[in-house]
């Protein structure tokens, strides 16, 4: 060994550094963002799964008597499910909206015809009249849900609250079974029918009070036929569908997927047309009051259960 030299200031032995292998940092990345990447996919895919399934639900409860609010708040506590974003929400309503149309696009032709007639003065016929019941009764129902809505929701969001309200709804169903005659058409239907039913679709603010049971159910006790209950009862929902989802619409922030919501959408829409169908067909048998066992069993698994 050579000698040290004495005029050195430091003599520490030198220590080598070595640099990080450039393949195995490429490796590390290269496989975080393969993991990030994967896990992005399982939530586009659980989010994918939940657009499916709140749109199906929201189609067939929309219209199937049984409180599609009730429904919500249940899957949400059952399922520790997130709130729906407010486009999303307002998107499925959308969906809805559309079933009805559809399913009753002759009377709305046809109530726009009258409507037409009325603006160049002259004399409407029966649907003429029905037009006006529907304007009628959504006064009480638009009051109710702009001075109410936010205290009834807030009031009734516990998941025992709403199946005390469920089991409520499963009761009126119940009782149109008692109801016995053919009932009265449109031609007599009167104005305090029309009122009367726009409040009962205003009560049905309160998650667990089904828009559709109750509106049925009050047209059936009014005395008013099995077919123009339920054909009222939807004709009454397009306008407070339609009110609903305007008053959102500018709430909305930033849409960041409008692919789920859209998913959404057409799952609504296409339960929800299904459904409409159905029910219709029972309303028109009788078999309406069918729905309470539902209703009853959903009810108390909410309220025993949570």
């Amino acid at each position: 060994m050579g000698r040290l030299n004495p005029h050195a200031t430091d003599r520490r032995p030198v220590r080598c550094i070595r640099e990080p292998r450039r393949g195995n940092l490429r490796g590390r990345v290269t496989g975080a963002l393969e993991q990030d990447l994967l896990q992005h996919e399982r939530r586009l895919a659980i989010s994918t799964l939940e657009a499916l399934f709140l749109g199906a639900l929201q189609g067939l409860t929309e219209f199937i008597p049984v409180s599609s609010s009730g429904h919500l708040v249940f899957f949400q506590s059952l399922f520790g499910l997130k709130e729906a974003p407010l486009f999303f929400d307002v998107m499925l309503h959308f969906g809805t909206l559309m079933a009805v149309l559809i399913t009753f696009r002759h009377d709305v032709a046809a109530m726009g015809s009258e409507a037409l007639k009325a603006l160049r003065g002259k004399k409407g016929g029966l649907e003429g009249k029905l037009l006006f019941w529907i304007v009628l009764g959504t006064i009480p129902t638009g009051l109710m849900g702009i001075l109410l809505k936010d205290w009834f929701e807030s009031f009734f969001t516990r998941p025992k609250s709403v199946g005390a309200m469920i089991l409520i709804t499963g009761s009126l169903l119940w009782l149109t079974r008692w109801i016995k005659g053919e009932g009265r058409s449109l031609e007599r239907m009167t104005w305090l029918d029309a009122v009367v039913i726009g409040v009962a679709q205003g009560v049905a603010i309160m998650p667990g009070i089904s828009r559709s049971g109750t509106t049925i159910s009050v047209a059936l006790y009014l005395g008013l036929n099995r077919e123009l209950s339920g054909r009222f009862s939807f004709l009454l929902s397009i306008p407070a569908i339609l009110g609903a989802t305007l008053l959102e619409i500018p709430k909305l922030g930033v849409i960041h997927d409008p692919s789920l919501a859209l998913i959404g959408a057409v799952t609504a829409f296409g339960v929800g047309y299904v459904s409409l169908k159905f029910l219709m067909r029972m309303i028109k048998l009788g078999w309406v009051g069918n729905f309470a066992y539902y209703c009853w069993a959903a009810g108390i698994a909410m309220v025993v259960g949570f």
